[in-house]
């Protein structure tokens, strides 16, 4: 006979894939020894392979027709992402240009990146899940995968109504960004934005795909994917590492 998962033994499962969404290099990145050229390589990728087109692939998404009730998340979020109506009234695009800016770097360096290739890869990847998967794999990668980190878990078991502002005042002091490379909080808007939102959102997508990929197929395919999504993240992180020149110890 086959089993398949409750919606609580696949959120946790979901939960031990995106735990594992860590990569050597990223405590360099987050410290204090990272130079300015190495960030420009590591957020001019990022921007080109998902920030600046996220709305896009979650409207590939919307365009499978899915359940009402992540078609509605969906919108919500591509609606933040484009105006930023639900934070700070501004596109979140516009506002990690900002980030960029305050960080000593011009608008024209991210128009035009040349991607690495496991950038290019992963991006890809992210562009075969949203056009040729089901609309509930694409779904679990764009809001679970990519906007995750290995701390959802505690995030979402912890996080129960919005950060107040003091504490999101606070995130932002503590910011690497901030303590070590000297960007004013003023350019961090993106951050705030992220806080007012994500915390609440990561124990909603989470509940969303865990109760709509209810058979064992689905169940399957869905971890699949997200396990395959890893393996080619942490490639993509290996590519960045190397055009920064870091080797793991």
């Amino acid at each position: 006979m086959i089993w398949k998962s409750s919606a609580d033994q696949l959120r946790e499962r979901i939960f031990d894939i995106v735990g594992r969404k860590r990569h050597w290099s990223l405590p360099y990145f987050n410290g204090s020894t990272a130079t300015n050229a190495q960030l420009n390589i590591h957020f001019r990728q990022e921007y080109a392979v998902y920030i600046r087109d996220f709305s896009v692939l979650l409207a590939r998404i919307i365009g499978k027709n899915p359940s009402w009730r992540i078609r509605r998340h969906l919108a919500t979020t591509i609606y933040e992402e484009e105006t930023g109506g639900l934070s700070l009234g501004k596109p979140h695009q516009e506002l990690f240009l900002q980030m960029m800016i305050g960080l000593g770097y011009s608008r024209a360096e991210f128009r035009d990146v040349e991607l690495l290739s496991s950038s290019y890869a992963y991006r890809e990847w992210l562009d075969a899940i949203c056009d040729r998967e089901e609309w509930i794999v694409g779904a679990a990668v764009l809001t679970i995968f990519v906007e995750g980190s290995a701390n959802d878990r505690e995030e979402v078991h912890m996080q129960k109504a919005p950060k107040p502002q003091v504490e999101i005042d606070e995130i932002v002091r503590k910011h690497p960004l901030v303590v070590y490379h000297g960007l004013l909080p003023e350019h961090m808007d993106l951050v705030r934005a992220c806080e007012m939102i994500e915390p609440c959102n990561r124990s909603i997508v989470y509940d969303l795909i865990a109760q709509e990929a209810v058979e064992f197929g689905t169940q399957t395919l869905v971890l699949e994917k997200l396990e395959q999504g890893l393996q080619v993240w942490l490639q993509y992180r290996n590519g960045i590492a190397r055009a920064c020149g870091l080797r793991q110890a």
